[in-house]
């Protein structure tokens, strides 16, 4: 029952101090570029928790597997001050991009700072080389579709199973960096509804010099939000095979 327990908090831990950190960082720069942002969620679903705060409403939802940050004319246009639709299109695409770089940069971090405390300078130079051939093969593998691979692919399930298994804080916090790396590269990829689609969306209306019609957006968002849904129900029943 301890056991349990504990396994439970360190899967709990860390999805959500995961998904806090990446919402952070859209929350944090679309206050640093003055959009205003309406509500920051933890989870999906039936509300848990909820302040309201000078202008934004903090939410606690009963399922812990994601969140959001609902900014004000993010979903349609709005002319509402400081609306995200009026943001500059470089404001927008910052706003967007700081959740995966905040994942990406708090990896890279955690994983030097566990390499310059435990090992000497020149197998911290080796470790350091190993990751980076690592996180290049890994990109390689986006690029060619390796990557997604029925073998290759792992959901929360499985991620779930791999967490409980550590042994250690170090081993712990390790994971949690590599983690969120990957959380961070995969956010980004050019796919909607993931924030590398959404700036791919704005890349193409820069280069139009106009936004996509809302209703031509609105399509391509609810085809990519089916292709994830489907794809994380094929991931969790192949992760639940492997158990």
């Amino acid at each position: 029952m301890i056991s349990a327990t504990i396994n439970l908090i360190k899967i709990a831990f860390l999805l959500g101090f995961l998904i806090i950190i990446h919402e952070g960082g859209h929350f944090l720069v679309a206050k640093l570029c003055k959009v205003k942002v309406n509500e920051f969620a933890i989870g999906f679903g039936p509300v848990l928790l909820k302040k309201q705060g000078k202008e934004t409403k903090y939410v606690l939802r009963a399922i812990p597997l994601g969140g959001f940050v609902s900014m004000e004319g993010e979903e349609e246009h709005s002319d509402v001050e400081g609306s995200f639709s009026k943001a500059s299109i470089p404001k927008r695409i910052a706003i967007v991009l700081a959740g995966g770089m905040v994942n990406i940069i708090f990896g890279l971090l955690v994983y030097f700072i566990i390499i310059a405390s435990y090992t000497d300078i020149q197998n911290a130079i080796e470790a350091l080389k190993f990751f980076a051939v690592s996180m290049i093969d890994s990109l390689k593998m986006l690029v060619n579709g390796t990557a997604f691979k029925e073998e290759q692919l792992m959901g929360i399930v499985g991620i779930s199973e791999i967490v409980v298994k550590t042994n250690g804080i170090i081993n712990y916090i390790y994971l949690l960096a590599v983690i969120s790396v990957s959380l961070g590269v995969t956010n980004l990829l050019p796919i909607p509804p993931l924030d590398g689609g959404k700036i791919l969306l704005l890349l193409i209306e820069a280069i139009r010099k106009k936004p996509l019609k809302e209703n031509v957006e609105l399509q391509i968002q609810m085809a990519g939000f089916a292709l994830m849904i489907a794809l994380t129900i094929f991931v969790t029943y192949k992760d639940i095979m492997r158990l």
